[in-house]
């Protein structure tokens, strides 16, 4: 994981039998109805994307007593009965973490099923994953979910492909570099502190919002330096529309386009032009001024291509900077959201970290260079995102015919790779559902298979602020846990809820405690 800051000790947490394949269950074959032409796969030159198996062989699922017979070769996978129309719309929408599960477990690493009219394979096989999102990757591309709102997402990092996709990565990585983070850091730092100052001994606080609030400042001010404070409640409110539609969008077996002028259309092009006119302003005044700042902004405007002398449009930078504000605040605070939730359900880490924080910083303000003597508190992200990752699913879509697995996938057919199942694999992670924090110790990451663990995706798509959002969280529970203690509110039922990311549903209510408190 290219956010990964240190390493330390050693202690054991891959499961003994890691290497064991996916079986397929027995089960009857998907029955697929007919699909509309514009929907029925062209032919295509076949690529084959085959696993490190010899032909014929088959891979067994963690909990699979009986295998079955070898793959016959351009068959289509296994998977779940659905209706005759919608597939398995309804039970996919009823319960998404349960139906991935459930289904992984029940016919294996690769599952055909129907969502409507979509074909989906599910995969959880790491190895095919790996295929997919490294060894090939050019084979596919994102998923129809970032395609059915344009208006907000644009043409950025999140949804661009090809070449063009490309050049605006090439442009944006330095800025998010790992030697521009210590340029950040003071950021992070600050607005962290503000945030605690308003913070008494005594009071009850939803770690959810505060965290929300938190990381989307920290977002604005590194993108846009002072200015963007007087902006933040209309940035906030904005993206709280534009995620609401989102997740209505998504959950439409068929999707109303977005230029007919429906009541949720209308709010979502609304919440756009808000978003829009925040961002452009800020984009015209930078250019009309010539300012050089210490900020993402004018990273993104100097940036040049190798003989190149123009860099991005107004258009692309906008669109980069709606991406980095989508992707850069909501993530990062429903993984510190989650940490507290899991902390505060197991004390006896809690109280390692409290320790760990006391003796590095002795009560001095943090910087960047404490970042990687917070040991216990990496292994805490890092096993957090694998109990609750909050980009909880990586899907692609088939862009030739393809054979994965052994199995023929046609072209146009969608890829689901969910982290919350393939992170639970029992192959992989001893005691997979219990939260173990130490099993991060040593070399563990590296005796992983590639693809069993991967939070912030895969391949040339691994998400660019993966660094950035590992040391901002970093800095900010190291200040938490030394201003604070923090116990959960007894009688909460704290539950995933799966939107596009997924968030501790219906909030995660804290006690603050008085820091004199003596540690345990």
């Amino acid at each position: 994981m290219l956010g990964r800051l240190s390493q330390s000790g050693s202690q054991p947490g891959m499961a003994s039998n890691s290497v064991a394949r996916h079986s397929v269950s027995r089960g009857e074959r998907l029955g697929v109805s007919p699909m509309p032409k514009w929907l029925q796969p062209q032919p295509r030159i076949t690529i084959r994307l085959r696993l490190d198996a010899r032909p014929g062989t088959v891979m067994n699922s963690p909990d699979s007593a009986n295998p079955t017979p070898a793959i016959v070769p351009g068959s289509t996978p296994p998977g779940p009965r659905g209706h005759w129309l919608l597939g398995n719309v309804s039970a996919f929408q009823a319960d998404r973490l349960g139906f991935m599960r459930d289904t992984a477990r029940d016919f294996g690493g690769v599952v055909a099923m129907r969502l409507g009219f979509r074909r989906v394979w599910l995969v959880t096989e790491p190895a095919v994953i790996e295929s997919v999102l490294i060894t090939h990757a050019r084979q596919f591309r994102k998923h129809f979910a970032l395609r059915i709102n344009p208006i907000v997402l644009g043409n950025g990092l999140l949804t661009s492909e090809g070449d063009f996709w490309l050049r605006q990565r090439r442009l944006s990585q330095p800025a998010l570099q790992k030697s521009q983070i210590a340029h950040y850091v003071p950021t992070f730092v600050e607005h962290t502190a503000r945030m605690l100052a308003r913070w008494k001994p005594g009071e009850v606080r939803d770690v959810l919002p505060e965290m929300m609030t938190l990381t989307l400042g920290i977002v604005s001010k590194t993108l846009f330096g002072g200015e963007a404070d007087a902006d933040a409640d209309r940035v906030h409110a904005a993206l709280r529309v534009t995620r609401e539609e989102f997740v209505r969008r998504l959950a439409r077996p068929v999707q109303i386009p977005i230029w007919i002028p429906t009541a949720r259309n209308r709010r979502m092009r609304r919440a756009a032009k808000e978003l829009d006119a925040i961002i452009y302003g800020f984009i015209q005044q930078r250019r009309k001024s010539g300012e050089q700042r210490d900020d993402l902004l004018s990273r993104l405007l100097n940036a040049r291509d190798a003989g190149e002398k123009t860099g991005m449009s107004d258009k692309q930078l906008r669109d980069e900077c709606l991406t980095i504000f989508l992707a850069g605040h909501e993530t990062t605070a429903l993984a510190l959201s989650w940490s507290w939730y899991l902390l505060g359900q197991n004390p006896a880490v809690a109280s390692r970290v409290h320790a760990e924080v006391d003796a590095v910083l002795a009560g001095r303000t943090p910087t960047v260079d404490d970042v990687p003597q917070f040991k216990e508190i990496e292994q805490v992200l890092l096993e957090t995102m694998r109990l609750y990752p909050p980009a909880f699913i990586v899907g692609r879509e088939a862009l030739a015919d393809v054979e994965i697995a052994g199995y023929r996938c046609a072209r146009g057919t969608t890829i689901l790779m969910p982290q919350s199942v393939v992170h639970r694999d029992s192959r992989f992670f001893a005691e997979p559902d219990e939260f173990h924090p130490e099993r991060w110790q040593g070399d563990f990451e590296k005796q992983l298979p590639k693809c069993a663990y991967f939070p912030f995706g895969g391949g040339p798509r691994t998400c660019i602020g993966n660094t950035f959002a590992m040391v901002e969280m970093t800095l900010v529970l190291a200040m938490m846990a030394q201003k604070y203690q923090f116990t959960l509110v007894p009688g909460q039922n704290v539950t995933p809820g799966v939107q596009f990311t997924l968030r501790p549903l219906p909030g995660v209510l804290m006690s603050v405690s008085d820091p004199c408190i003596v540690r345990l």
